[in-house]
Order: structure tokens, then C-alpha cells, then sequence
């Protein structure tokens, strides 16, 4: 059977994007075909379509990070033609055909059950991104940060772990507040729930001390780099910052000051290898006490418009969630 894919191929002038048919005797063995009926643009996939090989070494490649679809054929009795389902991290679009076809075959220790109150659609316009965000504030919660304790910061705030940490935040009665460097955003921000918002150089202000005056109850941080290690140092002493992004760089200007001096955690986090029971918890709760109506953050997506949105991804100009519409 044929369908339509996005593919990456490599070429002596480098990576080529373009649209083809692609057949389903082609897609990795696994235990479970689905029929994609969405997908979602995820920084990580805008790396892989780029040829970067700590995401993708083997071309030609369907990136796609994320996946929401239909049983078409399972081996596992676990999961029947017919059943909702999705799929999020492991190797799915990394080395492994991704959620850009409109088919992908996967191991069953990769897909979850669909929860009641998610569609597929809105299954994906959580993502990656929004799952990391439910994981970050998860993590958070049960390293004690609660909404008594003073405002939670959020970093990178206009991307999409970064929106969906503001409004989830919000929504649990958080005072939240966020940072961003896209100054016609504020109002976008204060619309998710975010009661202040600073620019990046507000937010670094005093960044050259060891320690940086007591702030944040808590801290979602996206970016990585200095800002993250300016986060750590404005931390409520006890408090904790979960850090999933690398965008400003992978690299810190660490001490250890704020960890002996205010008692501060650094958590990482890691939404791919994550156990699948795990996964499962965290999209029961983004499928109960966690709802929120995300429909504002969507910008729609088709197979042709991939290739310009992974452009404005990597350049730091995407506001949202893309979702793509197979």
C-alpha cells in the first residue's frame, strides 16, 4: 500500500526535503501499523531534517517525533485494528520512519492507548513539547513546589514546551511568570495565563553574581545555557528547576554555591526513554486534572508546508504548536 510521506535525503549539496509516495513494505518491522491521522513539528524534528546526527545518521529519513492514529495491524493483543492510539519518543522519527508519513510500524512497547478525554487531534497539540511540559511540572510537584510557595518561572516561553508549561501552570492556579526575547509576545503570554512577563535581559539582569536574588518557587526551563544556570541561582531556597531544552546551548556557567547555599535541586528531564508506564500516567493526567483547551496555540499544518515551518522552528520563530493534518 502507498501513502505520502515527508523525506529527508542526502546529497553532495546536503539535506534535500521533498514530498514522495512511499510504500508500507518499506517501514521497519514492528508489531504495530498505524494509519498517522496527525503529527506535530518538534525542534528535535526540525535537528533531524537537518542532518544532525546526534538525532538522524541514516538518510533517507521521515522525521516526525510524534505520532496520533489508528490500528491498521497488531501482532500484540494488547492493541486491534480500529483502536486509537499515539506514540511519543523512543526512536520513533529519529532513525525510525516518523509521524511525517502518513503510516508508521512500531514496536508495542512504543504505543499508548489513546486516554478518554484526548482526541487525536488534541493528543497532538500536546505533542512532545506538551508532554514535556506536563513531565517538567510533574516532577516539580514531587520535588514540592506548590502554588503556595511564590511564582514559577517559565524560559522560552513563546516554543512549545514553554506555552504549554505557562498555561497548564495557570490552570492549576500557579502565579506564573515568563520569559521571553520576542517583545511583541507579552500580550500572547499574559492570554495563556502568565500574570508577568520579562524580557531576556530583564530575566539576566545580575547574571554575573554567584547568586542571584531568591525568586522562583520553581522553574520550567527550555532553553539551557546561561539562562538556565541564572535560574538556578534565583531559586527559593529548597526549590527546583526542571530543565528539558538546549537552545541557548548545552553548556552552563555553573557553581556550586546555589546548591550548598539555598538547597536548590537541578532536575533533568527526558521525555524519550522514558519508561511507557510512566508516559501512560502523565497523558492520564493531561486527559483529566490537566486539561486545558490548547486550540489557541495551533498553527495547522500540511505535508508542504513542513519544509518552511522546520526553517522557522530552527530560527527560533515558531510561536505554538504546529500540528500536522494528514
Amino acid at each position: 500500500m502507498t501513502f505520502k510521506a515527508f523525506q529527508v535525503s542526502q546529497s553532495d549539496d546536503g539535506y534535500v526535503r521533498e514530498l514522495v509516495d512511499r510504500e508500507e513494505n518499506d517501514l521497519p518491522q514492528g508489531d504495530v501499523l498505524i494509519d498517522v491521522k496527525y503529527s506535530s513539528l518538534n525542534y528535535k524534528d526540525g535537528l533531524s531534517a537537518s542532518g544532525n546526527p546526534g538525532v538522524t545518521r541514516n538518510f533517507p529519513h521521515t522525521p516526525g517525533i510524534d505520532a496520533a492514529g489508528i490500528v491498521a495491524a497488531s501482532s500484540q493483543a494488547e492493541f486491534s485494528a480500529g483502536d486509537e492510539v499515539l506514540v511519543i519518543g523512543f526512536d520513533l522519527g529519529m532513525n525510525t520512519s516518523g509521524g511525517f508519513g502518513a503510516s508508521i510500524r512500531v514496536p508495542a512497547g512504543w504505543v499508548v492507548h489513546l486516554p478518554a478525554g484526548l482526541s487525536l487531534h488534541s493528543s497532538m497539540l500536546l505533542g512532545t513539547a506538551g508532554f514535556t511540559a506536563a513531565e517538567c511540572i510533574d516532577r516539580l510537584q514531587t520535588a514540592g513546589m506548590s502554588p503556595d510557595d511564590g511564582p514559577v518561572l517559565v524560559t522560552g516561553a513563546t516554543g512549545g514546551v514553554g506555552s504549554v508549561a505557562v498555561k497548564i501552570l495557570a490552570h492549576l492556579g500557579y502565579q506564573v511568570a515568563a520569559v521571553t526575547g520576542k517583545a511583541d509576545r507579552h500580550e500572547f503570554l499574559k492570554g495563556l495565563g502568565a500574570e508577568t512577563v520579562l524580557s531576556r535581559e530583564e530575566f539576566n539582569e545580575g547574571g554575573h553574581r554567584p547568586l542571584m536574588a531568591e525568586r522562583w518557587a520553581g522553574v520550567v526551563d527550555t532553553v539551557g545555557g546561561e539562562m538556565l544556570f541564572n535560574a538556578v541561582k534565583s531559586l527559593k531556597y529548597g526549590c527546583s528547576v526542571a530543565a528539558c531544552g538546549l537552545v541557548g546551548g548545552a553548556d552552563i556557567p555553573a557553581t556550586v554555591l546555589p546548591f550548598i547555599l539555598r538547597n536548590v535541586n537541578l532536575l533533568g528531564i527526558d521525555s524519550v526513554e522514558l519508561p511507557l508506564a510512566e508516559k501512560q500516567r502523565i497523558w492520564l493526567r493531561l486527559a483529566n486534572e490537566w486539561l486545558v483547551d490548547l486550540s489557541e496555540l495551533e498553527e495547522v499544518l500540511s505535508l508542504k508546508d513542513l519544509s518552511g515551518a522546520i526553517d522557522r522552528i530552527l530560527a527560533g520563530q515558531m510561536v505554538g504548536r504546529g500540528v500536522l493534518h494528514h
